[in-house]
């Protein structure tokens, strides 16, 4: 998240693969104060860069949303030292599927156009990286289930009646799917994407 900072000194808000309603990572560094008086004062559903997060992928400075800001969002922003901000979005492939977002301020200038590029490679690599994978198998699943629960490889072999190398062998294949490096790194990612 480093270089999300570097880029918006101000501050940012950034949502991963956001489903229905909720993301399911988020990352929040605005204000305090500003995220306090959003918060109470209900300014999502007015926030036009939000509105053009939802209905565009890419990149664009707030002065390039095209999108009347009835309630003076962006004008509010400034009180905070969010004087320049970009909205950044992408979206699963084929364009249906979950969407991630970012917010990201400057009080300094306005984003070079280097910069959105590199915000907007920096969120899809987020995105990406938060996918659930589709090829774990019901067995990994449940295998991975049961390291969150604590229990250790025989205890696992025995609860599931196979062999513990059939176990180690689950394990390892949920490991390589999930990119993790031990099965307790697989069974906390697999939680975190919703999969166990």
């Amino acid at each position: 998240m480093q270089d999300f900072q570097d880029l918006a000194p101000a501050g940012y808000y950034i949502a991963l693969r956001v489903g229905f309603a909720f993301p399911m990572v988020e990352h929040n560094q605005l204000p305090e104060l500003w995220v306090r008086e959003y918060t109470m004062s209900g300014l999502i559903v007015h926030d036009p860069a939000i509105a053009w997060c939802y209905h565009n992928d890419g990149a664009a400075r707030w002065t390039e949303l095209g999108i009347h800001d009835r309630l003076g969002v962006l004008e509010l922003a400034k009180a905070h030292g969010l004087f320049f901000g970009a909205a950044v979005s992408c979206r699963d492939d084929g364009g249906a599927g979950q969407r991630s977002f970012g917010l990201f301020c400057r009080s300094d200038r306005d984003f070079a156009t280097e910069e959105l590029e590199h915000l907007t490679t920096l969120l899809r690599a987020q995105h990406d990286a938060h996918e659930q994978p589709r090829n774990l198998t019901a067995a990994e699943l449940e295998t991975l289930g049961l390291v969150k629960n604590g229990l250790l490889m025989k205890e696992i072999a025995c609860a599931l009646g196979v062999s513990e190398s059939a176990i180690k062998q689950r394990l390892k294949s949920a490991r390589l799917k999930l990119r993790a490096k031990t099965g307790s790194q697989a069974a906390a990612k697999a939680t975190m994407l919703g999969m166990i």
